[in-house]
């Protein structure tokens, strides 16, 4: 199994801050599903804000044994998209592969709400500051 084929299964699951059940998800509930599924070490942090500040989401995603940061050119399908919505880094979403020669994300998505599947449009693209990749520490 894949990272995107383990974030398809949650798709149209409905969105629900810090949810990790079939019941709701946020964004890093999918983030865990696909840890849990591919059998990847993980640390799980809750309590964390809608809205992350001062680089919180980018500790936390540091500090995790199964990512790696890498260069954003280099992310493609399987890959962790870290996105800032506002000002901080706040928003995790999974790089599908590509349709048609165009990129797609899976994340849970309090705009959509739900798990939601989209291209990464224009908008989205430049949001997209930081990439990881799954499983390389494990």
């Amino acid at each position: 199994m894949t990272p995107v084929e383990a974030a398809f299964e949650l798709i149209n699951v409905p969105f629900r801050h810090q949810g990790r059940s079939m019941l709701g998800v946020d964004c890093a509930g999918v983030l865990v599903h696909i840890f849990q599924r591919l059998g990847l070490p993980y640390q799980d942090e809750m309590g964390y804000p809608m809205n992350p500040y001062d680089g919180q989401l980018e500790k936390i995603l540091d500090a995790q044994p199964s990512l790696q940061r890498i260069d954003m050119a280099d992310a493609s399908a399987n890959d962790v998209l870290i996105m800032r919505i506002s000002k901080a880094p706040q928003h995790i979403a999974i790089h599908a592969g590509e349709i048609d020669g165009h990129p797609y994300i899976i994340h849970g998505s309090e705009l959509h709400g739900k798990v939601a599947h989209h291209r990464l449009d224009a908008m989205w693209h430049a949001r997209v500051i930081r990439a990881y990749r799954i499983g390389v520490n494990a």
